[in-house]
């Protein structure tokens, strides 16, 4: 079994969760002993497609040619595009929702990262099967290095007895960056630093205007891959108050540094992320703001120890056996078009 990995305009999606799918699936696959390759003019046995632009929707039309199974990537909702991008309702309604639908409607078979995204395109009721399989966390990644700690703490002049507290993730109002803010500003003895970046000409001008607005205790720190991995060592609790996921990588991330994780409570964690057990969990500002306090006040560590659990589940390795036999199942249940 020999199996395309396919990601159109990799570079362009580098510093997000698609970006390090490729990373992850490669070393799940390797993990299996399953032969893959990223050129799609390579020989393969099955097309496994992340990406959703012009070239990854001719190769798929090619591959129904072809009579070569595919597998569509479910990284992306119609739900997790809302809030996002400027002019995204444009968007979504003249492209991306359409294109979106084409994909997992023409794909043989879909995998996502969650229960509750597999839901999510189950009720678009294409017709599509659709199974739930992790993106996955590469524990190695994160292994301590005081490296780049020093850097981390002259940048963000961070002093022994500084409480921090630290979020990721694109400028979107769908991550919650606006609510991350609102909250600093109750805080102001307390840094907060969110690490992602957006161009100006595609953020909102709603998002701009709050940027630009922050309390003098909040910190934009841009996409540094290591800075980030100090801060996940070092922060005092990682706050991702998302209002939609498929999965939320920096998630397990953060759960794979140890740090106690506030989380707004919406669908996509429930029956993994449990508040009061792995994480915690919160609905509005008001309440993000108590559980913050209480978390930099408290010891966290039997919260922290059963989030190293959630990470254990979702290793590659256990991601690659579950990749395996979805491939092995659509090479077996394909059927030619008549």
């Amino acid at each position: 079994m020999k199996v395309l990995l396919y990601f159109e305009k990799i570079d362009k999606v580098k510093t997000s969760g698609i970006g390090r799918a490729l990373k992850h699936q490669i070393i799940a696959l390797q993990s299996q002993g399953i032969e893959y390759t990223l050129n799609p003019k390579d020989t393969f046995d099955l097309a496994h497609i992340n990406t959703y632009y012009g070239d990854s929707k001719r190769l798929l039309k090619k591959l129904k040619k072809k009579h070569i199974p595919v597998i569509v990537h479910g990284h992306s909702t119609i739900e997790d595009f809302r809030e996002s991008f400027r002019c995204w309702r444009i968007i979504a309604k003249i492209w991306f929702n359409r294109n979106l639908l084409w994909f997992y409607k023409n794909a043989d078979f879909i995998i996502t990262p969650t229960e509750y995204s597999k839901k999510l395109i189950d009720n678009y009721n294409l017709g599509t099967e659709v199974i739930h399989v992790s993106n996955g966390i590469n524990p190695d990644d994160y292994v301590f290095s005081d490296e780049y700690d020093e850097e981390y703490f002259k940048k963000f002049d961070i002093k022994p007895g500084d409480k921090v507290v630290m979020g990721a993730g694109f400028y979107f109002k769908r991550k919650g960056i606006h609510d991350f803010i609102d909250v600093a500003r109750k805080m102001p003895d307390v840094k907060f630093i969110w690490f992602g970046y957006l161009s100006k000409i595609m953020c909102t001008q709603e998002m701009l205007r709050i940027l630009k607005h922050r309390p003098s205790n909040v910190i934009l720190a841009g996409y540094s891959t290591t800075l980030i991995k100090a801060a996940y060592r070092h922060a005092d609790c990682f706050f991702f108050p998302s209002y939609e996921e498929t999965e939320g990588i920096v998630v397990l991330e953060a759960l794979t540094c140890k740090r106690p994780i506030l989380l707004r409570d919406i669908g996509v964690y429930e029956g993994w992320m449990q508040d009061g057990v792995n994480c915690y969990k919160a609905h509005n500002n008001d309440e993000f703001e108590e559980k913050l306090n209480y978390i930099l006040t408290h010891d966290n560590s039997k919260i922290v120890e059963k989030g190293l659990e959630v990470v254990e589940e979702r290793t590659l390795d256990k991601v690659g056996v579950k990749l395996k036999e979805a491939y092995e199942r659509v090479l077996k249940e394909y059927k030619k078009p008549s």
